[in-house]
């Protein structure tokens, strides 16, 4: 009995890893959409990326983007090439594959022209052999409207009634009234139409019956990005021969007052019109060149925080704003425990050192060992710039190996041990055993990076790092106010320890492969195999 038990628990056990072995092999993959809805500009150009996990080659799949239904298409890739069988009318000619990074499983459609039937949600569609997966994605157009006008319409119901009207809005604008002291006043009516092009015209209505509100704003407000456009109008008080017949006196001689100032505007108004209608129409032209001015800052405005939003979806997107400097090493600045190459591009610790003795040195005796750093050569500019680094160390707790990249001042000081810190000047990440550390503490990545991007825009005050390999963000540095020159800044501890930095150009030579070591299987931007048109989505 005690035989055949334990036949049984070995068949079972076989079953199993049968099982494992079979899963590992199969071809099953997840398509991955943006986590945040896509916001773009009424007739700007956008894109809608999807990526597959684990990463791989989609050329041999079929790609679809569709509205709703499945056969609504806006895009469909199949057998190595576009299909227009299925795709809809509105999206023929406006709608292309961005296929840069297809061999590593990264794609995109970009809309040109957006119109406001685009606004809503999209899948997009992968299929290998009989596997298949989608992903949802949101679309979010808008449209930036006119100046809201107001105007007076006349008396009515005891006070006068003001209209504020706009045009041009997408989606359909928040309307609000509001006094001389910001105090909200409900509408009186809201009337809201759409034209041919689906873009809104809004009319809102009020009556003003208290003599002590002379200032009234009418404001229209986009309700998913916050854009604002506000007008304000002037009201003549109790007593002034304008508000008079608007708000009425109890007086006994409130008409004789209101004939008498009504016949003294008559008069005057005769005597000066011809310079006020001159007047008038040079204050007109004036007027609406300043509100066309205002409206093409508020669109740049609008259109470079999109910009930005598109850049954090992804690494490799991201670095289109980003300038690509050639960094190499300053041997002037270097420690002496560290050797450069002759490129320097690579830094690694020199055989011997005291610092890749026993891993099991006590704690306390590694913080008080000396930090050996060096610099990049030349001074960071203002403006934005980016640069990647592969690091290669051990990753087993216990081996002593740490280092640190990152961006420094030169004015800090890097004698003896010191803290990398922001109030040191220092804004780096730091690998330590496995782990990767800010100074908030230890981050939790989905994967341990080996490539690291370093993107500066020193007139943001921003520092960020990404894993090149999956494109995820790793941690950033934001607020910053720079102080004096900056430089690249590199430091290293442990045996078998080195970072080295890739050329602009993508030179082979200058970044090892480590695809062997990674957790997911990649394609360096470094490795001979990245296509030439990846060229286009890289730092220019």
């Amino acid at each position: 009995m005690v035989c055949s038990l334990d036949f049984s628990l070995r068949r079972d056990f076989f079953f199993i890893l049968l099982l494992q072995v079979s899963m590992w092999g199969s071809d099953s993959f997840s398509v991955i959409g943006p986590s945040e809805p896509i916001v773009a500009m009424l007739g700007a150009d956008t894109v809608l990326p999807c990526r597959v996990f684990p990463a791989m080659s989609l050329e041999n799949m079929e790609l679809r983007w569709f509205r709703s239904q499945f056969s609504e298409a806006v895009y469909v890739y199949q057998d190595g090439m576009e299909q227009t069988g299925e795709q809809l009318v509105d999206f023929r000619g406006r709608a292309e594959l961005v296929k840069d990074y297809i061999t590593e499983g990264r794609v995109a459609v970009r809309i040109h022209s957006l119109r406001v039937s685009d606004d809503g949600m999209y899948k997009c569609f992968f299929k290998k052999g009989s596997d298949f997966e989608e992903a949802v994605l949101e679309l979010k157009v808008i449209g930036l409207g006119s100046n809201p006008h107001i105007f007076m319409v006349g008396p009515e119901d005891g006070g006068i009634r003001l209209k504020c009207t706009g045009k041009g809005w997408f989606p359909q604008p928040e309307v609000q009234w509001k006094d001389a002291k910001e105090e909200r006043i409900p509408s009186l009516s809201e009337d809201q139409t759409q034209d041919d092009d689906g873009l809104f015209q809004t009319e809102a209505s009020l009556i003003v019956r208290d003599s002590s509100k002379t200032e009234v704003s009418c404001s229209m407000k986009n309700p998913f990005f916050g854009q604002e456009q506000v007008e304000t109008i002037f009201i003549p008080g109790f007593g002034h021969p304008v508000s008079e017949p608007f708000f009425p006196r109890t007086s006994p001689w409130k008409a004789a007052f209101a004939v008498t100032f009504m016949i003294l505007g008559i008069s005057i108004g005769a005597i000066v019109y011809l310079a006020l209608k001159e007047k008038q129409e040079k204050k007109n032209v004036s007027e609406v060149e300043k509100e066309k001015e205002k409206e093409r800052k508020a669109k740049e405005s609008l259109e470079k925080e999109l910009d930005w939003r598109k850049a954090e979806l992804y690494a490799d997107w991201r670095k289109e704003l980003f300038k690509a400097v050639d960094v190499t090493l300053d041997p002037d600045t270097a420690h002496h425990k560290l050797k450069l190459s002759e490129s320097r591009k690579q830094v690694y610790l020199k055989e011997n050192d005291p610092q890749n003795g026993d891993a099991s040195t006590h704690q306390e005796q590694e913080e008080s060992e000396t930090i050996s750093s060096v610099l990049g050569q030349d001074d960071l500019t203002p403006g934005r710039h980016c640069w990647e680094v592969e690091v290669s160390m051990k990753t087993e707790v216990g081996s002593g190996t740490r280092c640190a990249l990152g961006v420094c001042a030169v004015i800090a000081k890097r004698e003896g041990w010191f803290a990398e810190s922001p109030e040191k000047n220092f804004w780096v990440v730091t690998y330590k055993e496995g782990e990767v550390i800010s100074q908030k503490g230890s981050l939790s990545l989905r994967q341990w990076p080996r490539r690291i991007g370093v993107f500066l825009d020193w007139d943001a005050g921003n520092v960020s790092f990404y894993n090149m390999i999956d494109g995820s963000h790793i941690h950033s540095f934001t607020g910053i106010s720079f102080c004096g020159e900056l430089r690249p800044y590199f430091s290293l501890q442990g045996d078998g320890t080195s970072l080295t930095i890739c050329s602009a150009s993508d030179n082979n030579e200058n970044c090892p492969d480590f695809s062997a070591k990674a957790s997911v299987t990649h394609l360096s931007s470094c490795d001979l195999s990245v296509p030439e048109e990846a060229n286009s989505l890289l730092c220019p």
